[in-house]
C-alpha cells in the first residue's frame, strides 16, 4: 500500500523559495562537489568568518506562499482609504494611459534592466529618457535638462547647490527661499544647506530687494495658487549676481509662460502628474533644466546623441556619467542615479497625449479651477489668491463644518488655520466637483451656471504663446495600435533580465518576482497620498511598520528609518545622524570621515555633503582595509574623527577578517562606522551588521530586497540605525513619521520616500521567511564561488578571502591581457553583448577589471553559459595574439555586431564567428541596435534633445 502523503508536505510554504532561487537541488550539489563542498553549511563555514556569524536563525515569519502574501497584503491594502485628494502641494491625482500602465510600468521588459552604461543594449531606453528631456526642455524654456532627479525637492536641493557654484556673487552665504515654496521642499533645502554652511532666508518675495544672496527658489506657481509674474524678480537677482531656481508644475506650464522665458537660471519641479501615481509619495522622477552655461554644473545624468562606428545615430549617457566615482568629494552631487522608469512613463504620457490631449487636460483643470472660484466667490467667501491655473486658497468662516462634510464625503483638502487650499487634477470628473462644491459650500451648484460666469484666470501677459512638443515623436502616435508599437519597438532594443543574466558586481540583479511586483498598482496603494490623513494609510503604515520590524533583525540595528529614496540619500542621512548625535553630546568639532580607497564613490560625495572632511585609508595587496594605515590615522586624527564608512563585504567582494577589530578601532577614537548597505546580499541570515559593530548602514531595497532597477532608478535607500542615533533619523515637517520623536530636518519630499515600491520589499522577506532569506544568501556564495572556480583557470581571480572564497561577487584581472594584446575591458564588454550578455561591472572598483555577481537567481545552466562564453573570448583573444586575428580588426575589437554588419559585410572573419558564436545565440539572439558608440564624439558634441526624425531613419 502507497504511503499517504501528509497535509502538511502539500503545503506551498517553501514553494516560492524554490522559484527565487536558480539552481536546483542536484545542481547546487554539483556546484558544491565543484567547489571540494558538502552542502551550503561548509561553504557558509569556509568563506565567512566565524567571528560574525550569527548564532541562531533569524526571528522572522516562516516562508509564506505566493497567495497567502497577497491575500494577506490585500486585506492591509484594504485598510486604506482612497479619499478623493485635493491637497495638491506637489502630489496630484492623475491618469496612467493603460497601454502605458501593462506594457511600462508593470512589464518586466522595462523595470527589470539596468542603468544604460552599456548603450549599445540600451537604445530603447535611452531614447525614452531623451523624449523626457526634450519635454522638459520645452515646458520649461531651457536649453538643456537632466535624465531624471529624485523628487522635486532634493531637486530643490541640487539647484541650490549649482546656484552656489555658478552664482558671480562668490563671497555671499545666503540663498532666498519664498514663503511659499511647498513646505517639504523648504524643509529638504533647508538640511541641505545647514551641512554646507549655507545661510537660509524664507520670506516674503518684496524681501528680496534688500538682500544680498547667491541664489533665490520660487514657485510658480507657488502653494496659493497665485501665478507670479517671475520676470521683474529675476531680473533683480541677476543684478545682484545671484542665480534664480524655479519650481514650476509641469502640467501648469502647458498654459503658463515658460519660466525660461522669463530668464530663470534653473527650472524643476515633479513629473508626477504626468501619469506616475502618487504611490504616498513615491517614486517619481523630477525634471531639471538648466542653461548650456552651467552644463557642467548640472547634478545627475543626462542623455546625449552620439554615433556608431558606421556613422548612425547612437545614443548614450552624456558628461557626468560617473562622476562620483571619478571626483569623489569633488563632485558636483552624490545622486548617481535618476528616476528613469518614471521619467520614461512621464516621457511616454507626453508622447500618448501630445501637445493637443496635455491642453485639453490642462484646460479643463484649469476650468474646473474656475469654476470651483465662482461658487466660492458665489458662497461669500474671500481668495488668497487673484490668479490660478489648478489651486484655489480661501479664507472660511467656518473650517469645522467644512472639515466634517470633507470627512463624510472622503474628499482631502488642505488646511492652515481658517485657509483652505484646493487643487484640481486630470483626474477629476464633472460629478467630482460637484460633490467639492457642496462640501466647501455646503450648497449644491449648477455648473453650467457656474461656467458661464467664470473669467479666465491667467494673467494675459503669463499666458503661453511659445510652442512646445513639436517633435513628430510627439505628434506620430494617436492611435493605441501605434503606440503600443512605439513602447514594444523601443523595448526590443533594450536588453532586461527577461533576457539573461545581468552580472553586475555590486548592483545584485536578481529576480523582481511578479508577485512581488503586482501590489504595485493597487488603487489601495498607488492613489495615495503622502499626506493623507493618518486614519486613511492604516494599511499603509501597518505593512511599513512589519517591513521595518523584518529589516531591524536581519540588520541587527534597533531602528530603520524608510524616508531615504535612494542608496545615495541612505549614505547621506545615516552620516547626518551621525553629525546630529555629536551635536547632541557637545562633540560639533569632530568632522572627519575616513574612507577606504576601494569605497563606492557616492561615499565620499555624501561625505563632502554631510559638511565632513574626507580622508582616504589604505588597501592593501589583498584588496582588504589596511588595519595599519587605519588605525594609524584614527589615533591621529581621534580628536575630530566622526566616522569611517565602510563597505562590508567589501568592494572587492571578500568578507575581510579583521572588520569587528577595524570598528573597535573607530569607537576606541571615538568615531561612529558607518556600513555601506551595498553588498548586504551576502549577509542576510548569516552576519549582522548591527552586531559586527557599525552603528549605521543604508540598505539598498533595489539590489538586496528584490525592488528593480527599472533602467536607472527607482531606487530606495532606507537606514538601520543602533539606538543612539535613532532620534537624529530624518522627521518631516508636513507629516509626522511615525517613531521618530527627534525634529531632524527630511532629506526626502516624501516621509517614507518612495512608498508604493516598499510592498515590494515586505513581500520578498514574508515569501522567503527566515529558511529563504539565509538558503538566498548561501546560494548568492554559491553561485559566485562556482564561477569563481571556473573562470580561475582562464583569468586571475584579484582578490580571494578565506580559504580561497570569494562572497556574492568576484572581481577578474583583464589588465595582463590588454598589455599583451591590445584587448581591454571595454572590447571585453562589448563582445559579451554578442554571446548575448549584459557586462558586469567595468573598472570598478579596480580599472582594467570585471566585478561580477551572478545573485541567487541565476540557474547554474545561466552560469554555465556565461562561463562558456568568456572562456571562448579568452579563446579569441589568443587568436588576435597569434595573429590569426588582425589586431585591429577583429570580433572583440568590432563588437558588438548588428544586423547592419552582416547587410554591409565586410569583415576578415566569419559571420558565424561574429553573430553566432554559441550554441545559445544561434538558438536565440539578441541584437544589439547599434554598433560600438563613440563615447567622445558625443561628448564634443553634446547633444541633449531629440533628433531630426530623419535620423532615425538609418541603416
Amino acid at each position: 500500500m502507497a504511503e499517504q502523503t501528509s497535509l502538511n508536505d502539500l503545503q506551498q510554504h517553501d514553494d516560492f523559495i524554490r522559484r527565487h532561487l536558480g539552481p536546483r537541488e542536484d545542481e547546487i550539489q554539483a556546484m558544491l562537489q565543484e567547489l571540494g563542498l558538502d552542502s551550503l553549511d561548509d561553504l557558509i563555514e569556509q568563506a565567512v568568518p566565524h567571528k560574525i556569524q550569527v548564532d541562531k536563525p533569524l526571528a522572522v515569519d516562516e516562508s509564506r506562499s505566493e497567495a497567502e502574501t497577497l491575500a494577506y497584503l490585500k486585506s492591509l491594502a484594504n485598510k486604506n482609504t482612497v479619499a478623493k485628494s485635493y491637497i495638491g502641494m506637489g502630489y496630484y491625482d492623475t491618469v496612467t494611459p493603460t497601454v502605458i500602465l501593462r506594457n511600462v510600468l508593470e512589464n518586466p521588459g522595462w523595470y527589470t534592466a539596468y542603468t544604460p552604461y552599456q548603450p549599445e543594449i540600451a537604445q530603447g531606453r535611452l531614447e525614452a529618457i531623451l523624449n523626457f528631456q526634450q519635454m522638459s526642455l520645452d515646458l520649461s524654456g531651457m536649453e538643456l535638462a537632466s535624465a531624471s532627479l529624485l523628487d522635486e525637492a532634493t531637486a530643490a536641493a541640487e539647484a541650490m547647490a549649482l546656484a552656489k557654484r555658478s552664482s558671480k556673487n562668490k563671497k555671499c552665504n545666503l540663498f532666498f527661499i519664498d514663503k511659499n515654496v511647498f513646505p517639504q521642499t523648504i524643509d529638504v533645502v533647508k538640511t541641505r544647506a545647514e551641512h554646507y554652511g549655507w545661510d537660509i532666508h524664507v520670506g516674503d518675495l518684496a524681501e528680496l530687494d534688500s538682500l544680498d544672496v547667491f541664489g533665490a527658489l520660487l514657485q510658480y506657481t507657488d502653494i496659493t495658487g497665485q501665478i507670479h509674474d517671475l520676470q521683474p524678480i529675476i531680473e533683480n537677482l541677476h543684478a545682484k549676481k545671484a542665480i534664480a531656481c524655479v519650481a514650476a508644475d509641469i502640467m501648469s506650464l502647458v498654459m503658463l509662460k515658460s519660466p525660461g522665458e522669463m530668464g530663470a537660471d534653473v527650472v524643476f519641479g515633479s513629473a508626477q502628474r504626468f501619469g506616475v501615481p502618487m504611490g504616498f509619495g513615491g517614486p517619481h522622477a523630477a525634471y531639471f533644466a538648466t542653461r548650456d552655461t552651467f552644463k557642467r554644473s548640472i547634478p545627475g545624468r543626462i542623455i546625449g546623441v552620439s554615433v556608431d562606428t558606421r556613422g548612425n545615430q547612437a545614443m548614450r549617457m552624456a558628461m557626468q556619467t560617473r562622476e562620483q566615482h571619478i571626483r569623489r568629494e569633488k563632485a558636483t552631487s552624490n545622486i548617481c542615479t535618476a528616476q528613469v522608469l518614471l521619467a520614461n512613463i512621464a516621457g511616454f504620457y507626453a508622447v500618448y497625449h501630445g501637445k493637443k490631449g496635455l491642453t485639453n487636460i490642462a484646460n479643463r483643470i484649469n476650468r474646473y479651477a474656475s469654476v470651483v472660484a465662482e461658487a466660492l466667490k458665489d458662497a461669500g467667501m474671500t481668495l488668497v489668491n487673484n490668479s490660478w491655473f489648478d489651486t484655489l486658497t480661501f479664507i472660511a468662516d467656518d473650517v469645522d463644518a467644512i472639515k466634517l462634510r470633507a470627512e463624510q464625503a472622503q474628499i482631502n483638502l488642505r488646511y492652515d488655520g481658517n485657509k483652505i487650499g484646493v487643487s484640481i487634477d486630470e483626474a477629476k470628473t464633472q460629478a467630482d466637483i460637484e460633490a467639492l462644491i457642496q462640501v466647501l459650500t455646503g450648497e449644491t451648484s449648477n455648473l453650467n451656471y457656474l461656467d458661464g460666469k467664470a473669467e479666465g484666470s491667467i494673467p494675459s501677459h503669463l499666458v503661453r504663446t511659445s510652442d512646445f512638443l513639436t517633435h513628430p515623436t510627439f505628434n506620430d502616435y494617436y492611435s493605441e495600435t501605434d503606440m503600443l508599437r512605439y513602447l514594444k519597438r523601443l523595448e526590443n532594443k533594450d536588453f532586461s533580465l527577461a533576457h539573461g543574466m545581468i552580472p553586475l558586481g555590486s548592483c545584485t540583479m536578481k529576480l523582481n518576482a511578479t508577485s512581488e511586483m503586482i501590489p504595485i498598482t493597487w488603487p489601495e496603494f498607488a492613489h495615495i497620498h503622502p499626506f493623507a490623513p493618518e486614519e486613511q494609510t492604516t494599511g499603509y503604515l501597518e505593512m511599513i511598520k512589519e517591513l521595518e520590524a523584518d529589516l531591524v533583525e536581519i540588520t541587527g540595528y534597533d531602528f530603520v528609518s524608510m524616508q531615504p529614496n535612494s542608496g545615495a540619500q541612505g549614505e547621506y542621512a545615516g552620516l547626518l545622524a551621525i553629525k546630529k548625535y555629536y551635536e547632541s553630546i557637545g562633540q560639533s568639532h569632530r568632522n572627519i570621515c575616513l574612507i577606504p580607497s576601494s569605497a563606492h564613490g557616492t561615499n565620499p560625495a555624501s561625505a563632502q555633503m554631510a559638511g565632513m572632511k574626507v580622508v582616504v585609508t589604505k588597501c592593501d595587496e589583498n584588496g582588504n582595509v589596511d588595519v595599519a594605515d587605519l588605525e594609524a590615522k584614527a589615533s591621529e586624527l581621534k580628536d575630530n574623527l566622526a566616522a569611517l564608512m565602510v563597505t562590508y563585504p567589501s568592494t572587492h567582494g571578500v568578507y575581510e577578517e579583521e572588520i569587528k577589530q577595524i570598528c573597535e578601532i573607530i569607537h576606541d577614537n571615538g568615531g561612529q562606522v558607518y556600513m555601506d548597505g551595498a553588498n548586504m546580499n551576502a549577509q542576510v541570515g548569516i552576519s549582522k551588521p548591527g552586531e559586527i559593530g557599525s552603528d549605521v548602514s543604508h540598505l539598498n531595497l533595489h539590489k538586496t530586497f528584490a525592488i528593480p532597477h527599472g533602467g536607472g532608478g527607482p531606487g530606495m535607500g532606507p537606514i538601520g540605525v543602533k539606538s543612539h542615533l535613532a532620534p537624529f533619523v530624518s522627521g518631516h515637517s508636513v507629516r509626522k513619521v511615525h517613531s521618530v520623536e527627534a525634529e531632524q530636518g527630511a532629506v526626502s519630499a516624501a516621509p517614507y520616500g518612495s512608498g508604493m515600491i516598499l510592498p515590494i520589499s515586505w513581500a520578498y522577506i514574508k515569501m522567503l521567511g527566515r529558511q529563504g532569506l539565509r538558503k538566498s544568501t548561501e546560494v548568492a556564495l554559491l553561485n559566485a564561488n562556482y564561477l569563481k572556480n571556473k573562470l580561475a583557470a582562464h583569468y586571475p581571480v584579484l582578490y580571494t578571502g578565506r580559504n580561497d572564497k570569494v562572497a556574492h561577487e568576484c572581481i577578474i584581472d583583464l589588465r595582463p591581457i590588454k598589455a599583451e594584446t591590445g584587448i581591454s575591458e571595454v572590447d571585453f564588454a562589448k563582445r559579451l553583448m554578442d554571446y548575448g550578455f549584459h557586462a558586469p561591472t567595468m573598472s570598478f572598483p579596480v580599472a582594467g577589471t570585471f566585478m561580477i555577481e551572478p545573485t541567487e537567481s541565476e540557474s547554474k545552466y545561466e552560469l554555465d553559459r556565461f562561463i562558456e562564453a568568456m572562456i571562448n573570448i579568452r579563446q579569441e583573444v589568443e587568436k588576435v595574439r597569434s595573429g590569426e586575428w588582425d589586431a585591429e580588426n577583429n570580433p572583440l575589437k568590432n563588437a558588438p555586431h548588428t544586423q547592419a554588419d552582416i547587410r554591409h559585410w565586410d569583415k576578415p572573419y566569419s559571420i558565424q564567428d561574429a553573430v553566432y558564436p554559441s550554441q545559445a545565440t544561434m538558438d536565440g539572439k539578441f541584437w544589439p541596435s547599434v554598433n560600438r558608440v563613440d563615447d567622445v564624439y558625443g561628448d564634443r558634441n553634446l547633444i541633449c534633445s531629440c533628433p531630426s526624425i530623419d535620423s532615425y531613419h538609418q541603416d
